[in-house]
């Protein structure tokens, strides 16, 4: 998430054609990653935002998901990101036996449970909205976040079944 303004919409000249204004926009130092992981046993989110997708703020995050897990191996399904492969995360793994990663195929993203998870958080906390600086996408985040894990359901792969539609009147036929 990059923290933008837009100048107001321009109006019209006065011989009746719409002013066309550049938009204000610029990839500065204001940047922030949004960092997430889902339980999928019982849609448990846990979010992190950081201003740099590297190796620090990644183990940091593996940190945080350890510290929500207190039992059991956690298996992450992850991307092939350099942050996710490189030397340090590795060494830190190494002393974090309980976390095991599991990298997707390149271009199949689809194969992560998680990828419908990003959208619905995307949709909750950053569609539609403006924002000033990183602590606002931090704070929009983290009630998001909160929101989201208050009616947390199990994620299941595939399309749910069809309601079953029940008939208010049966008609018996004799012949």
């Amino acid at each position: 998430m990059i923290p933008r303004t837009f100048p107001p919409a321009p109006s019209w000249s006065p011989d009746g054609h719409r002013i066309k204004a550049e938009l204000d926009y610029g990839r500065g130092p204001e940047k922030t990653w949004v960092y997430g992981g889902l339980r999928v046993r019982d849609g448990h989110q846990v979010t992190m935002t950081a201003p740099s997708r590297n190796s620090v703020f990644y183990q940091q995050f593996l940190q945080k998901l350890e510290q929500a897990n207190p039992a059991g191996v956690i298996y992450v399904i992850t991307d092939n990101l350099s942050s996710h492969n490189s030397l340090s995360t590795r060494t830190w793994l190494e002393d974090h036996p309980r976390i095991r990663h599991v990298f997707i195929p390149v271009g199949a993203c689809w194969l992560n449970l998680q990828e419908g998870w990003w959208r619905i958080f995307r949709k909750a906390a950053l569609a539609g909205k403006s924002f000033a600086g990183p602590p606002e996408i931090d704070q929009a985040t983290a009630l998001a976040t909160t929101q989201l894990n208050q009616r947390a359901r199990p994620w299941i792969w595939g399309r749910p079944p069809p309601p079953t539609r029940r008939l208010r009147r049966r008609y018996v036929y004799t012949v």
